[in-house]
């Protein structure tokens, strides 16, 4: 248990050295098909993030995971000599690490919760290990982490890719679990329905050739209303890891995790929940899986987050819903006052601000 207080961890920055000369007349060898390095000068980042700042003190759970020894990252956080009033583990997003969750773990802390943020495996500064990524089993680890601190029962809060394995917690471990909530979730549809399977080579060579500052920031740019200054962190992160020697093995647990989203929806568990559960929906995502990996049109009315937050209150039994206006994929960091405000009156038992 760690008490609350800003880490100010400086990047270290990583010259990276020239590759040798070639004898004169030599040919360059070829590049691999689908991949690049970044055309501009970045500092390499290691795709384990050892160099980049998290809010809180990281530290690692050793798991074995199909015969693999794996590290797991993640931050404790609770107020000093003050007896937590319940506890909360918050789930990231794919494209995230838990160190974007810095303000919404601050309020938590304010208002005496316990929290705990965990990079998944095969995210942030997690390992990066080459398994079949399944929510069962980021779940199963999710639930060996808190056995390791001692935390019998907690509120789980999931966003984007998070509220997907945050359903598959709370069915695995409805005893655990005192509250569900669920900030723009993916998942909230069947993607298979509308979009074909895809080879995982095409998803990793997909991973592999996104690079440069530019393509990133599309991404990025996607998930939100307006964009603001500090998203830029998102982009400088990802180009960075582009440039690291291992940055292949990143690409493909993203590959690896793409696949998982897309082969093992939860929409269809959604009447099962028979925990708390708050859904809390910015009205301007649009966000859905396959881009890049079959036409735009093909894509044309997935991610109608109006629609789908209103269909999925219909389907988990009394849960409760809040929209909130002119906010994309990201609440939490769109209207960081709101979703506090939000999440702190559901886990506190009182009816979330409309």
């Amino acid at each position: 248990m760690t008490a609350l207080g800003l880490v100010l961890l400086l990047p270290a920055w990583i010259a990276v050295a020239p590759s040798s000369t070639l004898p004169s007349g030599t040919p360059a060898p070829p590049p691999v098909p689908g991949s690049s390095a970044p055309s501009h000068a970045v500092p390499a980042l290691g795709i384990a993030l050892e160099e980049w700042p998290y809010p809180f003190p990281v530290r690692f759970l050793e798991l074995e995971l199909e015969g693999q020894v794996v590290r797991m990252a993640y931050m404790d956080v609770s107020a000093q000599d003050v007896a937590p009033r319940g506890n909360v583990v918050l789930l990231h997003g794919k494209n995230f690490d838990g160190a974007y969750w810095d303000s919404t773990v601050r309020a938590l802390v304010q208002a005496g919760f316990r929290v705990v943020v965990p990079d998944q495996v095969g995210f942030g500064k997690s390992g990066k290990p080459d398994l079949h990524y399944s929510f069962d089993l980021l779940a199963g680890s999710t639930a060996r982490l808190l056995d390791s601190l001692g935390i019998e029962r907690v509120a789980v809060v999931g966003h984007s890719m998070g509220g997907m394995l945050a359903v598959r917690f709370a069915r695995l471990y409805p005893d655990r679990t005192t509250h569900l909530v669920l900030e723009n979730p993916i998942g909230l549809e069947d993607y298979r329905l509308r979009i074909p399977p895809q080879p995982l080579e095409k998803l990793f060579r997909l991973e592999l050739a996104l690079t440069e500052p530019d393509q990133i920031r599309a991404v990025y740019r996607r998930y939100v209303a307006v964009w603001k200054p500090e998203y830029e962190r998102f982009v400088e992160q990802r180009s960075r890891i582009a440039g690291s020697g291992e940055f292949p093995r990143f690409a493909m647990a993203a590959a690896q995790t793409s696949r998982m989203i897309y082969e093992q929806p939860v929409v269809g568990e959604l009447p099962a929940l028979r925990v708390s559960t708050l859904l809390v929906i910015g009205q301007r995502d649009r966000t859905t899986i396959g881009h890049g990996w079959v036409p735009e049109e093909t894509l044309r009315g997935l991610g109608d987050y109006p629609r789908l937050g209103a269909q999925a209150q219909r389907e988990i039994p009394g849960s409760r819903l809040v929209e909130i206006a002119e906010v994309g994929h990201i609440p939490h960091l769109e209207a960081p006052a709101v979703f506090q405000r939000t999440l702190i009156a559901f886990l506190s038992g009182d009816a979330p601000p409309r």
